[in-house]
């Protein structure tokens, strides 16, 4: 799942952002946000598996995205990379993170795609596929929806993500996004403990009080900050 060429990240951000702008109305029906998604999934991956068949190789991702409209947050993902929403357990927590006192309830926003998993095990065998002991698709790759990965598309693999939507309350603070290489080093409720005190010191040291929507990059992942 790794290697990937400059390519193809380049026609996903094309096809999945276009409609998000082009749809960019607060009052939108989220029933065709969801729609753009989905279809912004599927024209990545029909990027991806045209580009991995030109230059021969095999390579995929799964993929995670938030799409925050007004007070409403559309979610999705493919395969194992997940969102987790940080949210206040308290009163207290009606504020900037850096004034929350109590620690922040890491919330798991997104439903994890292996093959061992009953339901997608099903649809994978339906499809001619198998799933090994190991639990592993075609005994090689764990999960069971992804961008790529053309020569499992014929087994079961699929690229269409779980997409749903919340309402934002006044003690959600951030959501982290993240693949596997931050969820395999750590839980949800230690990366949501890491980021508030990291924004903590930033907020010590800057005048982001005020900022109504602050996107932040560390070098594991990103998150949004919401309030």
């Amino acid at each position: 799942m790794m290697g990937m060429v400059a390519a193809w990240p380049r026609n996903m951000h094309r096809s999945t952002y276009t409609r998000m702008l082009l749809l960019q109305d607060y009052h939108m029906n989220v029933k065709v946000a969801k729609k753009a998604i989905i279809e912004g999934f599927r024209k990545a991956d029909e990027s991806l598996l045209q580009e991995s068949a030109k230059g021969n190789w095999q390579d995929g991702a799964t993929a995670v995205c938030v799409w925050v409209l007004g007070q409403t947050v559309v979610v999705a993902n493919a395969g194992d990379a997940k969102a987790v929403l940080a949210r206040s357990t308290s009163t207290d927590g009606e504020g900037a993170v850096a004034d929350t006192k109590s620690p922040l309830k890491a919330i798991v926003l997104t439903r994890e795609h292996k093959a061992i998993f009953p339901q997608e095990r099903s649809r994978i065998q339906k499809a001619g596929g198998s799933v090994g002991p190991n639990g592993r698709l075609q005994g090689r790759i764990e999960v069971s929806r992804a961008l790529g990965d053309r020569h499992f598309k014929k087994v079961g693999l699929i690229a269409t993500p779980d997409v749903h939507s919340f309402e934002l309350t006044v003690k959600d603070h951030f959501i982290i996004l993240g693949c596997d290489g931050l969820w395999g080093v750590f839980g949800p409720s230690d990366a949501v403990e890491y980021v508030q005190k990291q924004l903590k010191v930033l907020f010590l040291h800057t005048n982001l009080y005020n900022s109504k929507y602050i996107c932040f990059l560390y070098p594991l992942f990103s998150a949004s900050y919401l309030y």
